[in-house]
């Protein structure tokens, strides 16, 4: 397992945090209108997910989510160890990236989030959003087409984040990483775990349902 591959993951993953933490502090300093406040999110957190899949992609497979890991370990295109490796070096980056955010907007290094986000809703809204998520990833790898993986995961997320009630987190180490920011984009610790179980029920969901529409040629 080449250290290269897992820096990629941790330094993808804090980046995507920087991006989701410190837009998420500028909407609110920009503007009290929450439209406007969900849209400056929205457009950093799916152009720096266009930056990173494209940059290291070609490098440890640009997972940036224990979730999309997991999947990639059950389809055996990674080892458990390698597996282990890239989920750690994932929730490590989140925190940094959450710290790194909170600092350069002189914010506390780590103070936790007091957004609440509770609801069946929501619950239903993660499982939804992850499991589109898993879906779309391995349609690319079956289909052969994850050239296109900077341009569809990033239209998911857009349409995700608009179309969902939950703002489509679909990822253990971002929802982690969200806690420690008390921002627009912050979550409470208790609502946290349970997006995560609902991100871990949309695994499997995604992969059936790829596995569904999967043509053999």
């Amino acid at each position: 397992m080449k250290l290269q591959k897992i820096f990629a993951e941790f330094l993808g993953t804090a980046l995507l945090l920087a991006a989701i933490i410190g837009s998420g502090i500028m909407a609110t300093n920009m503007s009290q209108d929450e439209g406007i406040q969900l849209t400056i999110n929205a457009i950093s957190i799916v152009s720096m997910l266009y930056l990173i899949i494209t940059l290291f992609g070609p490098i440890s497979g640009a997972h940036f989510n224990p979730i999309v890991t997991l999947g990639e370990l059950f389809k055996n295109r990674i080892d458990g160890k390698s597996a282990a490796a890239y989920i750690v070096a994932q929730f490590v980056g989140g925190f940094c990236g959450t710290v790194f955010a909170n600092l350069i907007f002189d914010k506390p290094a780590i103070f936790q989030s007091q957004n609440e986000r509770t609801g069946t809703n929501l619950f239903f809204s993660e499982i939804f959003a992850t499991a589109g998520l898993v879906m779309i990833i391995h349609l690319l790898i079956d289909q052969k087409r994850t050239n296109l993986a900077p341009y569809i995961i990033p239209a998911w997320i857009t349409t995700a984040f608009y179309a969902t009630s939950s703002f489509v987190f679909a990822n253990p180490a971002v929802t982690f990483a969200r806690i420690w920011s008390d921002s627009f984009a912050g979550i409470t610790m208790d609502s946290a775990w349970i997006f995560m179980i609902a991100q871990l029920i949309g695994l499997p969901i995604g992969l059936i349902v790829a596995r569904l529409l999967f043509v053999r040629k």
